[in-house]
């Protein structure tokens, strides 16, 4: 039979007995009787701790009205309790007791950011450092002990590394020679100066764009997937598994990479350059100049230096973009987005690296007249 709504009338009540404080509850204390009686409760222990709750009026209680109760008595003995009411309000309890405290939010402290962020860039300068270290160590070994490289995952990382890039690095040099002839021509008409155009793109692209587009596209297409495969492998421990059987991780998974990234992209940056030679060369057409006279302007203004240069500042690009790509796998952490972290880093990594050097490589043909 259900109760009547006065029985069912949820109450509570702070009372003094015998110089102790006791909460009495009455009713049934449900979701909706915890919501509305909430304030109550709060303000009636707002003064001092309750000793003892009397439950012997309580007519039912649910999880809401436990916690209402023991927030408001968190260390009050129960009385008058029936079983049921007992066991509710006892798991609650406990509950409640393993339950985390929320943190206070920190407050932001700038000189303990930066400190923080210096640590870890030295951090993660220092194990860069040391992955140089051995890499180097690595091949020198290599180097006495040739059969420690693996070939075969060389020419298949050259497949993945230049062949099947060839198709996008000719289309963007490509398109970079056609832009170029076009944007150098509109200034040089002013002057009748339009047949420099050629020579103005071919140092351009032999000595710049070139070597630097090629490694946009290695970073972008190949140093992501380098970190995205290792990633993945140092997630699913694969990498310690191959340290704990003593398999050199370094010589079996890195070196391959990198020596097939440094002998890809001299081929990648001439196939630049070719590309965008003949998209000038077709610009030129149209404006009115002959073949005839762009090899002319080519031959006279281009050298075999500015040619082998560039190719040599390639070399060191796919070098460390390939390096940079293997770090940031092989330091991917453990969390679901370790593989993502780590590809994103080894393009940004990548690009970054190719033009600081750039900046260095110009600075120092200059010095040295090259």
């Amino acid at each position: 039979m259900d109760p009547s709504p006065d029985e069912a009338a949820a109450q509570i009540e702070a009372q003094e007995e015998g110089g102790r404080r006791v909460l009495r509850a009455s009713g049934r204390i449900d979701t909706e009787a915890a919501a509305r009686l909430w304030p109550e409760a709060m303000k009636a222990a707002a003064g001092a701790p309750f000793a003892a709750l009397e439950l012997s009026g309580l007519k039912g209680i649910d999880s809401a009205g436990a916690v209402l109760l023991l927030t408001a008595a968190p260390d009050a003995e129960f009385r008058g309790a029936t079983e049921q009411a007992a066991a509710v309000l006892e798991r609650t309890r406990r509950a409640l007791g393993t339950a985390p405290p929320v943190s206070a939010p920190t407050r932001w402290r700038p000189i303990t950011a930066i400190g923080h962020a210096t640590v870890e860039r030295a951090r993660t300068a220092v194990a860069g450092i040391a992955f140089m270290g051995e890499a180097v160590v690595t091949t020198l070994r290599v180097l006495t002990r040739p059969r420690l490289l693996r070939w075969s995952e060389v020419l298949r990382h050259l497949d993945e590394v230049g062949t099947r890039a060839f198709p996008l690095t000719l289309l963007l040099g490509f398109l970079i020679g056609v832009i170029l002839a076009y944007q150098s021509s509109i200034p040089l008409r002013r002057f009748g100066a339009e047949v420099f155009v050629p020579n103005l793109v071919g140092i351009s692209l032999l000595r710049e764009l070139g070597p630097l587009l090629a490694g946009v596209v290695l970073a972008g297409r190949t140093g992501s997937a380098f970190a995205a495969e290792l990633g993945t492998m140092t997630v699913n421990e694969e990498v310690d598994a191959l340290k704990i059987m003593g398999v050199d991780a370094t010589a079996m998974l890195v070196l391959p990479r990198l020596v097939a990234a440094t002998l890809a992209m001299p081929v990648l940056a001439l196939l630049m350059n070719v590309a965008g030679l003949a998209g000038m060369t077709l610009i030129m057409g149209t404006l009115g100049y002959p073949w005839a006279s762009v090899q002319n302007q080519l031959q006279q203004w281009l050298s075999l230096q500015d040619l082998f240069g560039g190719l040599f500042k390639a070399a060191c690009f796919g070098l460390v973009i390939a390096g940079i790509g293997c770090r940031a796998g092989l330091s991917a952490g453990r969390g679901p987005r370790a593989v993502g972290d780590a590809a994103t880093a080894a393009v940004v990594g990548g690009i970054v690296a190719i033009v600081a050097m750039d900046g260095v490589f110009a600075v120092l043909f200059f010095r040295l007249g090259i």
